[in-house]
């Protein structure tokens, strides 16, 4: 890993210990995952035992207290092997978040251990079918009797949405003209009465899997519920920041590690005499995408370095999210075209580029990523939609 200001002693040796265990561990099998559509909860188990599952978390849950950019660094290393493995890493921290600051000890402690200790997987369901991009405006009903909320619904594109056995759940407890203001989140057991899952055929993460979670009269305490009633999407939604930066990184790692490849393609293999490196149609491409691979990676390092110091870091998790993914997608292609037929035949250069590709759908497209910071640059009263 190239030095730079945000890695210290301590993180450099974190980064070393989780690229020996994805080298050793999860590389090999990736394309086995692929085909099989199997999470491997024992190597998710073996991930655990080394502290590479929120390592952002405080001791007192299982966690390593060391902040964001540990996590990051981890997220890096498992995803440069494994990006839609590395996609366990990423709901675990993005959830562990939410259930940290948000939820009722008695309840969350219990299942933040599990996290941490990779004995259960926890989805995000927000998405509904009716609406992706305009995350506020949901249908799923969530209705107060007694002590309980009873749910009523369906959530749709939801990683892990079959084999997750919590998830955070975004629903309206508020009217239906309330927005964002009348949405509560909390978190749901996946084994309840009344829940059914589907999983859909992919184009890319199959391995994580997306699908269907329907609720019909799921009965939950309200000691479940995450932040405050009506106010779940606005306090919740803050984590997003975090898992943004984290995604950026991700699919970064897999560009870096396109590009290390390519460019060793490159000076084994010979045309006309000599190595392909030699003809600048093939590398001035490759430079340039290695330059802004670099500068992209640094960005996404910052806006997590922000969050570890208390700073805003809303405008460049949104640049970290909408470039990284997009980037990363360029950067694999080129790649693939280097290698020719080779690159186009069943392998994991292709695999990386559908695995990519969801990245720049899931976790807020773009165009809603620009818009985030237009907001906070210019302020939302001035960039109301």
């Amino acid at each position: 890993m190239t030095p730079n200001p945000y890695i210290d002693e301590d993180l450099q040796a974190l980064v070393e210990a989780a690229r020996r265990f994805a080298d050793e561990r999860v590389k090999p099998g990736y394309l086995e995952r692929d085909v099989s559509r199997d999470l491997d909860r024992g190597l998710l188990r073996e991930m655990a035992q080394l502290g590479f599952i929120c390592p952002e978390l405080p001791e007192s849950v299982g966690g390593l207290g060391m902040g964001s950019l540990a996590a990051g660094v981890i997220h890096e290393q498992i995803a440069q092997a494994d990006l839609s493995f590395s996609y366990l890493n990423l709901l675990a921290s993005l959830n562990g978040q939410i259930l940290v600051n948000h939820g009722e000890r008695a309840v969350v402690d219990p299942w933040l251990q599990k996290l941490v200790q990779g004995e259960a997987i926890c989805a995000i369901a927000l998405t509904e079918p009716r609406g992706g991009s305009d995350a506020a405006n949901l249908q799923l009903r969530v209705e107060s009797d007694g002590n309980d909320y009873i749910i009523n619904g369906e959530k749709t594109s939801i990683s892990a949405a079959d084999q997750a056995e919590i998830a955070v759940v975004f629903g309206r407890t508020g009217t239906t003209d309330s927005g964002a203001h009348g949405v509560t989140a909390m978190l749901v057991p996946m084994d309840a009465p009344g829940i059914t899952r589907s999983r859909f055929d992919c184009h890319g993460q199959r391995a994580i899997g997306r699908g269907s979670i329907f609720f019909e009269n799921v009965r939950i305490p309200k000691s479940h519920r995450l932040g405050e009633e009506n106010k779940g999407f606005v306090q919740v939604m803050q984590g997003f920041d975090f898992s943004r930066s984290l995604i950026g990184l991700q699919c970064l790692a897999v560009a870096r590690a396109a590009l290390t490849e390519t460019w060793e393609y490159l000076t084994e293999r010979r045309a006309f005499g000599q190595p392909l490196s030699a003809f600048q149609g093939l590398t001035h491409p490759l430079a340039r995408f290695d330059t802004e691979v670099e500068g992209a990676r640094l960005l996404c390092l910052q806006g997590l370095w922000l969050k570890d110091q208390g700073l805003p870091h809303t405008a460049e998790a949104g640049m970290a999210k909408w470039w990284g993914p997009k980037l990363a997608y360029d950067v694999v292609h080129q790649c693939l075209l280097c290698f020719g037929h080779g690159g186009y035949d069943r392998g994991v250069m292709e695999q990386r580029l559908r695995d990519i590709l969801g990245f720049q759908i899931g976790d807020g497209t773009a165009q809603i990523m620009n818009t985030i910071i237009a907001r906070a640059r210019a302020g939302r009263r001035n960039v109301p939609a």
